[in-house]
């Protein structure tokens, strides 16, 4: 499948069961740049795609914006991608300045997060907030029940209790390891560099996933995410390819078991972040590929 040594390689080569009928849906694209907010405030406004587990929120602010949450029933993500736009998050126990350039983590309870010099944010979110799951541009997508998707289960607590909990995303690069991965109770995010200029097209990884869609989250530049529905034995789950343009941001959902790749097309830098809800088990038990493992325990075998 690969013409270079890719890290993901062997995890690929193990999926290897052909697909079962009756388990296709449509990919989920929503473009930021292109469509009105879904909601805005004082300052703020924000954009919201939803998948079968998870709610992304896309805000764009001015400085001071606030951004609560009175109502959270469990953890989740703050990715603050400019190192020059950092934010103030607080929880009734805590008050912590959060650096541009970083991933937080937010336990559940109520929250806020302030953005002294405004700029862009993206929050992360399970269905289990309802309000923003309503809100979403494709709310009625997942009406129909994805039963192919096993239902979501939050990994365990932190060894050390609940807290607010931030990471620098500019760690460097490690042979043998594949991006930059983070994971908390609900999501696991993977930063990958910025990719300059166009992907070289005899490098490119075709994959899928059997039982859990995979948010591929484009912050800057352009990007073509090609797709292929797998060929069952009943016609009727048969599909065209797909080779789906977007700018930034945007973020596609591509539903399992979609043979999908991506590459970047933009002149510049092209920012690329998979999303996944809840964490993966395959990547986590790689050795050194998520960042900060020693926070969070895995589920029990």
């Amino acid at each position: 499948m690969y013409k270079d040594k890719d890290p993901r390689a062997e995890l690929f080569a193990a999926a290897t069961k052909p697909p079962a009928t009756g388990l296709i849906a449509e990919e989920q694209l929503a473009e930021f740049h292109a469509t009105a907010p879904q909601d805005s405030g004082p300052g703020w406004k924000s954009w919201y795609q939803r998948g079968n587990n998870f709610v992304l929120a896309y805000s764009e602010a001015e400085p001071g914006a606030v951004f609560p949450r009175e109502v959270q029933l469990d953890e989740y993500v703050v990715y603050l991608a400019d190192p020059a736009h950092g934010a103030v998050v607080e929880t009734g126990a805590e008050r912590i300045d959060v650096p541009g350039g970083s991933i937080a983590f937010v336990p559940p309870g109520v929250s806020r997060v302030t953005l002294p010099q405004g700029g862009a944010m993206v929050r992360l979110f399970t269905v289990a907030a309802a309000d923003l799951a309503r809100a979403a541009s494709n709310a009625a997508a997942y009406d129909d029940r994805r039963s192919h998707i096993p239902d979501f289960e939050a990994w365990p607590v932190p060894k050390d209790g609940w807290r607010i909990r931030h990471y620098a995303v500019d760690v460097p690069d490690e042979e043998g390891r594949f991006g930059r991965i983070f994971r908390c109770t609900t999501f696991m995010v993977n930063i990958f560099r910025p990719q300059v200029g166009l992907r070289d097209t005899t490098k490119m990884s075709p994959h899928h996933h059997e039982d859990f869609e995979q948010c591929s989250l484009s912050l800057r530049g352009k990007f073509v995410h090609h797709l292929r529905w797998p060929w069952t034995v009943d016609m009727a789950d048969w599909r065209e390819d797909k080779a789906i343009a977007v700018g930034s941001p945007a973020a596609l959902v591509i539903p399992p078991p979609v043979v999908h790749t991506t590459r970047s097309v933009g002149a510049g830098e092209n920012d690329l972040v998979d999303i996944f809800c809840p964490p993966r088990i395959d990547f986590s038990l790689k050795p050194g590929w998520v960042l900060n493992a020693d926070d969070y325990p895995m589920p029990d075998p």
